[in-house]
């Protein structure tokens, strides 16, 4: 681990972590975590992560809700369990007494609302619960919003999509624009009055996939005061053998586009929850038109994070960009939107 990487604050704002560990017998959940992740973590020097929850199809939709709970439980044990080395946390307090404690700082997302249909107003209790961040759909349709996947409807929110906008932003939670289609993405930022985060997209730019943001779009991002946290799924990034310098050249495209201020990492690592996931009989596995194994080297989950801070400096960019990509931005957009809480 280079120097820089050991001496600043390193933040995740997707990994589905959660899933893998909800996969066990309730009784491991902490010990699973402890054993397993908390090393990789350690290793990568990740300090802040968002733990997502994410709601395959096959729990929808009777099932979503409980599932949902099941890893909103799982969460609650692994902080519980691990105390010494971990903290699940709601707000920007939280987060630094974390960080000061030498701490791993948890924060809890939903990825989509497929578990809430129209309901709108459950979004409090899952708030109650620790939730700090919401996006509101995942490849296809729910109640909310279309997903990047259904692009070609040109939808924009629905009615409980628009009243789910005003329900975050009056609750403080991040609006979380990954995985929206375009005409939703727009439909947020003129709805929203907060900063909103893209917790895990590339740049369309240099890689025209459906999942990824435009220029016109970063820059609305943005000027929310936002984040866009970079995704480090290669089948975004690029169309050939994916390299280190891949996501390089993403983030120095987002930097110089939507600014220096407003690019992070949502790595959304996924080798491990693919393989425990994904029966022989559906390999390969595609991905929207992606190779869902293919990895770019050296990034095959966090312990992998001191590369990519290797590799930005090496590219000439300056300590005070590493910094704030790898974690910087992230941190202080979580802190900025609790803060009238704290």
């Amino acid at each position: 681990m280079n120097d820089l990487h050991e001496r600043i604050v390193v933040g995740d704002a997707h990994n589905d972590l959660l899933a893998i560990v909800a996969l066990r017998d309730p009784d491991r959940w902490g010990s699973y975590f402890r054993d397993h992740w908390y090393p990789q973590l350690v290793a990568g020097g990740v300090n802040l992560q968002v733990l997502p929850i994410m709601i395959d199809r096959e729990f929808r939709p009777e099932g979503a809700l409980r599932r949902t709970l099941r890893m909103v439980e799982a969460a609650h044990r692994i902080a519980q369990q691990n105390a010494d080395v971990v903290a699940l946390c709601r707000s920007g307090a939280d987060i630094d007494a974390a960080l000061a404690a030498h701490r791993v700082a948890l924060v809890l997302a939903l990825e989509g609302c497929a578990q809430l249909d129209e309901d709108v107003e459950l979004l409090a209790t899952m708030v109650r619960l620790g939730v700090r961040m919401v996006s509101l759909t995942h490849f296809g349709r729910t109640a909310l919003a279309d997903g990047s996947a259904e692009q070609d409807t040109g939808s924009r929110l629905s009615r409980a999509g628009a009243a789910a906008i005003a329900l975050l932003d009056r609750l403080d939670v991040l609006v979380d624009v990954s995985h929206l289609n375009p005409a939703g993405v727009d439909h947020v930022l003129e709805l929203t009055t907060r900063p909103v985060v893209a917790s895990h997209s590339a740049a369309f730019a240099l890689r025209a996939h459906h999942r990824n943001l435009t220029d016109d779009q970063l820059r609305a991002i943005a000027a929310t005061g936002g984040v866009i946290c970079l995704n480090l799924y290669a089948g975004y990034l690029t169309e050939d053998e994916p390299t280190i310098d891949h996501v390089v050249d993403h983030i120095v495209h987002i930097g110089r586009i939507a600014g220096e201020d407003h690019v992070g990492i949502g790595s959304d690592f996924v080798a491990e929850l693919f393989a425990e996931t994904v029966p022989a009989w559906h390999r390969p596995l595609i991905v929207e038109g992606t190779d869902g194994e293919r990895l770019v080297p050296g990034l095959f989950g966090p312990a992998g994070l001191p590369h990519l801070t290797t590799a930005l400096l090496g590219r000439g960019l300056s300590e005070s960009f590493v910094t704030k990509v790898m974690g910087g931005n992230l941190l202080r957009l979580l802190h900025n939107r609790h803060s009238g809480k704290d």
